[in-house]
């Protein structure tokens, strides 16, 4: 994955980790904005083909989206292994893909609900405070006696929050796929906490948000959302405004209704991915989870109005590296449109370390200390983003000109055929290489699963770059990088910077 120094810091600082290894339990949460789309790796999203999807006015309208897909056989499915899907009666789906790991099986549940789903004022950072909550028990199996049975069957066990959802996953012996079964079943239809425990966790929540917004390149990303949106949920970030976690020890009663809200089959997927069989699996989902009992509640997104002109944002940093984010209105993901697609393209093109971009600034006139950008992909309209570590202040100008010169020649000039073909093939052989066990395989699935509702938008997406054209690359250039549109935020020792 190509990433600027930003997002490196910002994953250390808030430790999202897609992938635990150790036999803990630990609870994660991304802070920063979503990293734009890997260039060698699975893209991580979809759209959410559901009816309690909201469209934001101001975002491109799905209708002036382009069409074109069409069924896809097994053979050409990017994802070479089956996916069985069943839905239970309460409405929790259930998701099965059989891979050869020799009694090693991840075990995903997908929680369509994230801190865009915070809709109440004053009441933001409880999709992620519940990641922690879960790991405090229930009366049939305390904290400890949780951590004490995963470490016993060599599992291991972790979380994290994002904009539009909340996992937790844990990769163990099939052979006790069942005790998986029996400890979630229990945490997510049972949960239980005093209003002790509900406080100091409260308290752990606030020591997390001020230890990430020590990193300037996490607060830039808070910063740059609460300016590039007025009324969409996606002004705050994962973790809440800071009044609202300060609060959040008050807030008992109201964690028990977010709780009884969205902790509900209908928003849940279960994934397992490994050493199982789908009728073993769904057996032990209905037995599990089949009592849980479907909610009735629907959140309404607020409509974010249309962006009419550049709008800018700035951390003063004294001793900090100058940093250049610009950040543009973007797609909701659709696994049918061209749009996104053609995208990854452009910046697989245009953006990543072989590009001539990345050449002139970073390699010849070291301008630049890293370039990178690409699609934040999310439920929602949200941001394209392209990023810019700086040598020194007076490169700001120059770096943003030539980030613009790239996007005009981006929408008027078509790439080469051959450049093209091996982009779009680099993309998916990427992401090929990527699957080579249970846990890549069941992340890859829950990043559409949490857009979609549907695993199988993976194949759907994927097939969807053949179709790309240079005149796709064209068009999504002109269509997205427009100045009114556009949100600059700038990290640098001076009181601000004039880049108008």
């Amino acid at each position: 994955m190509n990433m600027t120094m930003k997002k490196i810091i910002a994953a250390l600082f808030t430790g999202l980790f897609l992938f635990s290894s150790v036999a803990v339990i630990q609870a994660q949460t991304s802070q920063s904005k979503p990293k734009p789309k890997p260039k060698q790796a699975m893209p991580v999203n979809a759209h959410p083909g559901t009816s309690s999807q909201v469209k934001p006015a101001g975002a491109i309208p799905q209708k002036s989206l382009e069409i074109r897909q069409e069924p896809l056989q097994q053979k050409d499915k990017i994802l070479p292994y089956p996916i069985y899907q069943k839905k239970l009666d309460n409405g929790l789906n259930v998701v099965t893909v059989p891979y050869d790991s020799k009694g090693v099986a991840s075990f995903y549940i997908v929680v369509r609900v994230g801190s865009r789903n915070e809709i109440e004022s004053g009441k933001t950072g409880f999709a992620h405070f519940f990641e922690h909550m879960m790991f405090r028990g229930t009366k049939k199996y305390s904290k400890d006696k949780y951590s004490s049975i995963l470490k016993s069957t060599g599992a291991s066990a972790n979380a994290n929050t994002s904009l539009d959802r909340t996992l937790y996953h844990m990769t163990g012996s099939s052979e006790k796929l069942e005790t998986m079964f029996d400890l979630e079943s229990d945490r997510f239809m049972n949960l239980d906490y005093s209003i002790e425990d509900f406080k100091t966790e409260a308290g752990a929540v606030k020591g997390e948000y001020t230890k990430n917004s020590s990193n300037p390149y996490t607060k830039l990303n808070e910063m740059i959302q609460n300016t590039a949106f007025s009324n969409h949920t996606y002004k705050h970030t994962t973790m809440g405004f800071w009044e609202d976690v300060v609060d959040m020890p008050n807030q008992y009663d109201y964690s028990r209704l977010f709780f009884n809200r969205y902790y509900r089959p209908e928003y849940c997927t279960i994934i397992v991915v490994g050493d199982a069989k789908p009728g073993e699996v769904n057996q032990l989902a209905q037995k599990y989870f089949g009592s849980w009992k479907k909610g009735n509640y629907s959140s309404s997104i607020p409509v974010e109005p249309v962006q009419t002109q550049t709008r800018y944002t700035h951390l003063q940093k004294p001793g900090f590296p100058p940093f250049l984010s610009l950040n543009y209105k973007g797609p909701a993901h659709n696994d049918a449109a061209i749009d996104l697609p053609a995208l990854d393209v452009l910046f697989s093109i245009y953006f990543s370390e072989t590009s001539d971009l990345y050449n002139k600034l970073v390699m010849k006139e070291q301008k630049a200390r890293s370039i990178d950008g690409g699609v934040s992909n999310t439920r929602d309209p949200f941001l394209i983003s392209i990023d810019a570590s700086l040598v020194d202040t007076t490169a700001f100008k120059m770096v943003k000109e030539e980030i613009m010169r790239t996007l005009v020649e981006a929408g008027t000039k078509a790439v080469d055929t051959e450049l093209l073909k091996a982009a779009k093939l680099n993309l998916k052989n990427s992401f090929r290489m990527s699957i080579d066990n249970p846990s890549a395989i069941a992340q890859s699935l829950s990043s559409f699963t949490w857009l979609t509702g549907n695993p199988e938008s993976l194949n759907n997406y994927y097939g969807m770059y053949d179709k790309v054209t240079a005149q796709d690359i064209m068009n999504v250039a002109k269509k997205y990088f427009r100045s009114d549109r556009l949100t600059i935020g700038t990290i640098s020792p001076n009181s601000k910077e004039n880049l108008k």
